[in-house]
């Protein structure tokens, strides 16, 4: 097991592994939300976290992520599903606090390889501001990891996935392509240089995104995972009861994933997430980009709807901190996504 690849031992890896979006809506519906006048977002709708309020000025923000490795380095693979997790928390508005390790490990791997991911994650935990204080383990014969995350937020400062308005502009703040690039690497087909590109963007906290994003007062904003970029955009138009028109030549990509996507290279969670989604997006677009943004993500930027008048502001803001912000599309009246 010493020299075993951590993704030897995986049947899928980072948000790959979710759980189909489909399946999980089904199970959603069978469970009775919460009631409570403090519970500001719970089940009801779903979203990136929960938050409960404690008083007029403090809520606390509460999510949870882990999953198998993507990666064969430990440190990379504990930075890479410590950033995952942490970024819901900063998709919310708010900002991490404390984090609690949620490890499964198999006992014959040496005790090195996961102090070398809980290493990796400490540090990333550190870099978004909180403390890495504790968490839990078993044993399993896939290695899994993440962590379960408690932030604070203002409760007049959230950011739901439910408020994008006609008229809004979408934004995207991370490069697409990580699950391509991930799945090529496996089949040995990557190009050079592709794979540390995306592993620096899924190292990457959405924490100076949302620095930025914040005095902005978003209508809605969510990150992009392991539904895909259209899996996601698909959630946040229909809770908002809106339309959203994305523009495919406008998508920003990670380097090579376009070439990769051409080539025909795709991931299990391509088809999961057509299967969720495909049946509200309309698309013309190039089948290659059409693949990239069905792709599933992991760690990937903030999906931000933003009222147009602000546009011009926000993008001169976020150039002048050096952070991505991709203007990918806009919001309409009606329903469902359109891919042009």
């Amino acid at each position: 097991m010493e020299t075993v690849p951590l993704t030897s031992l995986a049947r899928a890896g980072g948000c790959a592994a979710k759980y189909a979006a489909a399946r999980l809506e089904g199970l959603l519906a069978g469970l009775v939300p919460a009631e409570s006048e403090d519970l500001l977002v719970g089940l009801d709708p779903a979203d990136d976290a929960a938050v409960y309020r404690l008083d007029d000025e403090r809520a606390i923000v509460f999510t949870v992520d882990f999953f198998p490795p993507l990666v064969d380095d430990p440190t990379t693979f504990g930075a890479i599903a410590a950033t995952n997790a942490l970024n819901d928390v900063f998709a919310m508005g708010g900002a991490p606090l404390l984090a609690l390790s949620v490890a499964a490990f198999p006992e014959e791997l040496p005790v090195e390889v996961l102090g070398d991911v809980l290493a990796g994650a400490d540090e990333r935990v550190r870099a978004a501001g909180a403390i890495l204080a504790g968490g839990h383990t078993i044993r399993d014969d896939e290695p899994k990891y993440g962590l379960a995350v408690v932030g604070t937020v203002r409760p007049d400062g959230i950011w739901p996935k439910a408020g994008a308005r006609p008229g809004d502009v979408l934004y995207l703040t991370k490069p697409l392509g990580t699950g391509i690039v991930l799945q090529a690497e496996r089949d040995g087909s990557a190009p050079p240089g592709s794979l540390e590109a995306a592993i620096a963007s899924m190292r990457e906290l959405n924490r100076g995104a949302a620095d930025v994003l914040r005095p902005f007062a978003p209508n809605a904003v969510t990150d992009v995972t392991g539904f895909g970029l259209l899996g996601h955009v698909h959630e946040l138009a229909s809770r908002s009861s809106v339309r959203a028109a994305l523009d495919a030549e406008a998508l920003p990509l990670l380097p090579g994933a376009l070439e990769l996507a051409r080539d025909g290279v795709r991931t299990g969670g391509d088809r999961r997430n057509r299967e969720y989604a495909a049946t509200h997006v309309e698309s013309g677009a190039d089948r290659a980009l059409e693949a990239l943004a069905y792709d599933p993500q992991t760690a990937g930027g903030l999906l931000v709807s933003m009222p147009a008048e602000r546009a011009a502001v926000l993008e001169a803001t976020f150039a002048a901190a050096g952070v991505l912000l991709a203007r990918v599309g806009r919001v309409e009246a009606g329903s469902g996504v359109v891919l042009r």
